[in-house]
């Protein structure tokens, strides 16, 4: 016993860590009605059910896996908003827990500053309580760096098949695994080349491998084996394994022209753009604005491993900013490298003895982010003026969804409700109401023929055309679903919801 008291005191500092981490992820993980996003993951997710695979589309950007992820947590815990977000909080949890293994290369200091930064950041936390794939993204880039680094410094066989396993997870989560494995090999020959002007000190010179050419096959074979298992939908659309690759050129087109999602204000010279930038100095992001800056001390003769780092995540930055697609999740993609960088440097300050200049430096720069990290997640999480806040859906859907699920878990055949939907745009209702099975969903130019549904939503505009066909007495619902989007209209069939809204029918039927 006194034996696991010694354990747990020593690492205390992770524990708390983890801690905070889970608290800002799980706590209250309801409050923000479902994204539009999350809507079409869990759609996806959704027909696995109908055709018991998911059928992946190279359009669609984005690998399968998360869809299996949040299939699975539906399966195993019901249509419920914290299970379509657990994957996603999981994946996020284990991404601080693979940076506090960063203690291997960097030192304890390091990996625990770089840790507490990702717990306490706002975008981490924000997108972390989000059902969607960037943070499969972010798990797996940091086992890739971890893998190289290991192979690089021990040579050990375990990291030649952390190496197979964190490609294959960035495969499956994501296009954007060009880009991050792009910038990690680009950054050996310019590291092998900046060595002349300065060398590095120390300079780390690779280990003797200790994997065989069997180990290779076996961790690549079964990589081969596991992209195709979910590119083909469980072996059962082995056609659409040709998606690893075509999708690359959907990818590239939507990449370079933005598809509306492109920052112009922040436009530099050129192709470059410093959106990133600003958005980390906006959202108090500052421990990775000043490991951006952090990162220039390794020009100086430093260790050749934070060196590489240093170049690799430069470049993904350079990168990001030079893809006109841009949408705030992806910041998460490139935050985490200079959180170890800007460690680095705290850790060479601590061993100069610079104490007390260091806490005036690290106190403010945490806190900032838990300021805006709680102010941000459980407070205005839906304000369109909040950068990260993005094509949110608002809480006036919850003036719709409550009283329709509500009456649907109370009443036997509450599933059976009929619906009618009228609106171009209607995500994330078709996930939240995935369970009912008789709802339509029509557009301007085709319409119901008959106006008697348990429950109506349209477009605000359309209420003159639409309350003189409604054959049944309904309370009118004004909503709006999200930026961007025209107000929106729900018209509840008082006999099913005048006792869960609380009040008398606003539309008698015409005689």
């Amino acid at each position: 016993m006194r034996v696991i008291f010694k354990a747990l005191k020593a690492h205390l500092p992770e524990i708390a860590i983890l801690l905070v981490a889970i608290f800002l992820r799980v706590c209250l993980i309801e409050i923000k009605p479902a994204h539009f996003d999350e809507g079409i993951n869990g759609w996806f997710a959704d027909q696995m059910r109908a055709t018991g695979y998911h059928k992946y589309d190279p359009t669609n950007y984005h690998g399968p896996l998360h869809f299996y992820a949040v299939f699975l947590a539906q399966t195993l815990f019901g249509r419920e908003l914290w299970a379509l977000r657990l994957p996603a909080i999981l994946a996020s949890i284990l991404s601080i827990l693979a940076l506090l293994r960063f203690r291997d290369y960097f030192g304890q200091p390091t990996a625990r500053f770089a840790a507490l930064a990702m717990a306490l950041s706002p975008a981490y936390v924000f997108y972390g309580r989000y059902s969607i794939h960037e943070s499969w993204q972010v798990l797996f880039s940091i086992l890739l760096l971890h893998a190289v680094l290991g192979l690089w410094q021990t040579g050990a066989r375990k990291h030649l098949f952390l190496l197979a396993a964190s490609i294959t997870g960035m495969i499956l989560t994501k296009e954007t695994y060009v880009l991050h494995i792009g910038c990690l090999v680009l950054a050996v020959p310019v590291l092998l080349i900046w060595k002349f002007p300065s060398p590095p000190s120390p300079g780390w010179p690779l280990a003797k491998q200790d994997w065989s050419r069997d180990d290779f096959v076996t961790a690549f074979g079964v990589s081969a084996i596991v992209l195709v298992f979910f590119y083909s939908g469980t072996f059962l659309d082995f056609r659409a394994v040709s998606g690893l690759w075509e999708t690359h050129a959907a990818w590239f087109k939507t990449g370079m022209e933005a598809g509306g999602h492109e920052k112009t204000a922040y436009d530099l010279v050129g192709p470059l753009n410093y959106y990133w930038l600003a958005l980390m100095a906006r959202c108090f992001e500052w421990p990775a604005l000043l490991g951006v800056i952090a990162g220039l001390r390794f020009i100086l003769p430093s260790d050749s491993r934070y060196r590489y780092v240093a170049i690799a995540s430069a470049a993904t930055l350079l990168a990001y900013s030079i893809v006109s697609y841009k949408t705030p999740w992806c910041i998460i993609s490139m935050l985490w490298p200079f959180y170890l960088l800007l460690g680095a440097v705290i850790q060479e300050a601590v061993s100069k003895t610079h104490r007390r200049a260091l806490w005036w430096l690290v106190v403010p720069l945490l806190a900032g982010s838990l300021y805006y990290c709680v102010r941000l997640n459980f407070f205005v999480f839906t304000d369109d003026s909040e950068p990260y806040v993005y094509v949110q859906t608002y809480e006036d859907i919850n003036g719709l969804t409550k009283p329709v699920l509500e009456v649907a878990k109370s009443d036997p055949d509450g599933y059976q409700m009929e619906g009618a939907i009228m609106l171009d745009s209607y995500y994330p209702l078709p996930w939240i109401f995935g369970d009912f099975t008789r709802i339509g969903y029509f557009n301007k130019d085709h319409q119901p023929t008959l106006w008697n549904h348990d429950f109506i939503v349209i477009d605000s505009s359309q209420e003159s055309e639409i309350e003189p066909k409604l054959s049944r007495a309904y309370l009118r619902i004004p909503f709006r679903l999200r930026s961007g989007q025209e107000p929106c209209t729900a018209y509840l069939a008082a006999d099913k919801f005048e006792q869960v809204v609380g009040r008398k029918p606003d539309i008698m039927p015409t005689p």
